[in-house]
């Protein structure tokens, strides 16, 4: 099954326009070695022995943007398939977009030398021809991000397929499949207005360098849909959507991902707390969460309004 990225060429699509003339899309991170050969087929393998060579040549840098950084180089370098579509910001509001033609290759001593060959499309999507919802996933913080919830949408860009009239799912744990559509969309929404919720009176998404890094943060255990910090830095909090899923589900969910979190994340210090956010009051998700003390459930509202013009 095809699927769909957003891809930074270099801070601030500094890179973009040498990437469209020469055909390729590419990573750096300051790992200086040919991966050809190191490139596994699972990406968690791939982090274990690369998230320490990163952190000798980035003192400084906390395991977090360590774990992110080595997760999209496995991503441009072999999560992508040949086939996949790329939509790559060109600096000017525009998103160019190819498709991935080749494996990887390293060209040393150049920008973003872990490559793919991609061939560009004689298409440019503007920003503002696209969906609010696919405005924020492009939009958000980060190398690399997953927008084959989009597809559709993108392949009326393309002029290929119209998109479809039915909200699906094929998952047995999902429950309710248009609260989970609801939900991607919502992810985006939280991190872009997280000032104006009540989490942020205690805490802030997790930051590197300015830029949030805690949205959909990859772990051995799963994506981490928010990954936030306190801002006394004392309490790390995951927070988990339930996504139209089965109470039983989510809750282990969010327990797996806070007990990677304390092992793998937090500093000695440390605490790990989680919260659940769900559209509906659940019965079910409060008994269990009547014995996970350091687990919150909380609801949000839609409200919608017309206003005459």
């Amino acid at each position: 099954m095809k699927s769909y990225y957003r891809i930074m060429l270099g801070r601030k699509s500094a890179f973009a326009t040498e990437c469209f003339a020469g055909g390729f899309i590419g990573a750096d991170f300051g790992i200086n070695e040919d991966l050809a050969n190191k490139l596994t087929d699972e990406w968690r393998a791939f982090n274990k022995k690369f998230i320490p060579v990163y952190l000798a040549g980035h003192p400084g840098k906390s395991k977090v943007t360590a774990g992110l950084a080595c997760g999209a180089l496995w991503t441009i370098g072999k999560g992508i398939n040949s086939g996949d579509i790329v939509l790559c910001p060109d600096g000017a509001g525009s998103y160019r977009v190819g498709e991935v033609t080749g494996g990887y290759y390293y060209a040393p001593g150049n920008n973003l030398p872990h490559r793919r060959k991609v061939k560009w499309l004689d298409i440019a999507i503007e920003r503002a021809a696209m969906s609010e919802a696919l405005q924020s996933s492009t939009g958000s913080i980060g190398t690399i991000s997953n927008v084959s919830v989009y597809g559709p949408e993108i392949e009326t860009f393309l002029k290929i397929a119209p998109p479809p009239l039915a909200i699906i799912s094929a998952d047995p744990t999902i429950e309710d499949p248009v609260a989970f559509a609801m939900e991607k969309h919502l992810e985006a929404f939280l991190v872009a207005n997280w000032d104006q919720t009540e989490l942020a009176k205690t805490f802030e998404i997790f930051e590197e360098d300015g830029e949030k890094v805690g949205q959909q943060y990859e772990t051995d255990a799963g994506p981490i849909d928010i990954l936030a910090i306190s801002k006394d830095r004392k309490c790390l909090l995951v927070v988990e959507l339930k996504r139209g899923r089965a109470s039983d589900v989510v809750v282990g969910q969010v327990l797996r991902y806070m007990g990677y979190v304390k092992e793998q994340i937090a500093e000695p210090n440390q605490t790990v707390e989680g919260a659940i956010i769900a559209l509906e009051d659940d019965k079910k998700l409060r008994w269990a969460l009547a014995v996970v003390p350091n687990v919150s459930f909380y609801r949000y509202e839609i409200r919608f309004k017309l206003v005459k013009a």
